[in-house]
């Protein structure tokens, strides 16, 4: 990607450009980032995925309490009160689409649908490291989750419908107590906008926003990103140091040189330095901690499976000729000595080392590459191709 190229995505500004002056600093409203007539999923497939086991989902209904009035549907009746309920929903469990004041929350569509994958795919001038997913909302009529804020970055693409979003720079974050959503117990809004198909709104961690959908059959497509918590990424990095440890020589704690003590609770002083020693040993592997850092931000979700191959049924031949690329399910990523995809990392370095990288960026590589890899090299993606990771690349 050109990062210094204008895109009309970002409203005809460069990535380079964006990253410098919005993100994690200030909204952007891009009317016609992406212009489309049609959603990339219909109703019908968005209410299919909800039904199923392997997809997150959530179902969210505001019904007012007594003695709440509103104006019309599209207006939030002060006093309402908050439903949320867990997924998969048979269509039947979803309520009539007339009803009023529900939205479906759908998480990971980009894992499931090549066009949303692709879509998501449009954004990565951030890091993969911090992209995460794309989420798809639906709404009828004057449905929303409430006002609230997020802790990460998130691009707010309208795909069908109308949505009004008033957003705010709020100090005041606290929340209803009480309510099964994190909602804003008091929300101001600054600004106020309709968004029609195809337009867009960018909005940095923690400002605050409201959605509102103000016609029926309302898609909305969320582009999310990850930001793990330090405590979050302290805990698993040391829990990986910990097991690379276990195949470590067992050493037993020696006080051949202990005086006898008159005070037998406190903590001996050898003990302690022996505990340290274990730590600095676990920190020892110069590659240790990135190893452990591209191994967690790679490793799939929990309800991500990946479709084995019983056999190569020919994949060496074919991928000959059309090349391999990366299943939308799995997550690539690389530094100067390593090679990480979905949970696992190897040491690469020379011309294969080039050729990974080259498939991890561009997720893709010709059969031209596939034949200019090294027989091991060739041997790993053909491993990968069994287990799903990759995929033999059409032929054009």
């Amino acid at each position: 990607m050109d990062i210094t190229q204008a895109l009309p995505l970002l409203g005809g500004i460069s990535p380079e450009r964006f990253m410098k002056q919005y993100w994690q600093k200030k909204p952007l409203l891009i009317r016609q980032a992406i212009p489309q007539k049609q959603p990339l999923l219909d109703r019908a497939a968005l209410f299919d995925l909800a039904a199923s086991e392997e997809v997150e989902s959530r179902l969210i209904e505001q019904k007012a309490t007594p003695g709440a009035k509103a104006k019309s549907a599209s207006k939030k009746p002060k006093g309402s009160a908050w439903r949320m309920r867990h997924g998969p929903f048979e269509r039947r469990a979803l309520p009539a689409l007339k009803q009023p004041g529900w939205t479906l929350l759908v998480q990971g569509v980009n894992l499931h649908v090549d066009a949303v994958d692709a879509l998501m795919q449009q954004f990565r001038f951030v890091p993969d490291a911090r992209l995460d997913d794309v989420m798809i909302s639906y709404a009828s009529e004057g449905g929303g989750v409430g006002p609230h804020f997020d802790s990460y970055d998130v691009f707010l693409l309208q795909a069908h419908g109308q949505r009004r979003w008033q957003i705010g720079a709020q100090k005041d974050l606290s929340l209803q107590e009480g309510a099964p959503l994190k909602i804003l117990a008091s929300f101001e809004p600054e600004q106020t906008w309709v968004l029609e198909p195809g337009d867009m709104l960018y909005l940095p961690p923690r400002y605050a926003h409201d959605g509102v959908a103000v016609s029926a059959d309302c898609m909305t497509y969320s582009v999310g990103f990850r930001a793990p918590k330090q405590a979050e990424l302290g805990q698993e990095i040391l829990q990986r140091l910990a097991e690379d440890l276990s195949d470590a020589p067992e050493l037993l704690y020696k006080d051949r040189g202990q005086s006898a003590v008159s005070e037998p609770a406190r903590l001996p002083e050898g003990l302690t330095a022996f505990a340290k020693q274990a730590l600095q040993a676990a920190l020892k592997d110069p590659l240790a901690l990135a190893r452990s850092l591209g191994e967690y931000l790679t490793e799939p979700k929990a309800q991500v499976w990946f479709d084995e191959l019983d056999d190569d049924h020919g994949l060496v031949q074919i991928a000959e000729m059309g090349g391999v690329e990366l299943d939308r399910r799995s997550r690539m990523m690389f530094d100067d000595r390593h090679i990480f995809i979905n949970g696992e990392s190897y040491l690469a370095a020379g011309r294969d080392a080039r050729l990974m990288r080259q498939l991890a960026n561009d997720r893709a590589i010709s059969d031209k590459d596939w034949r200019a890899a090294s027989e091991g090299a060739r041997e790993l993606m053909l491993d990968w191709c069994m287990s799903g990771w990759l995929r033999v690349r059409a032929q054009p």
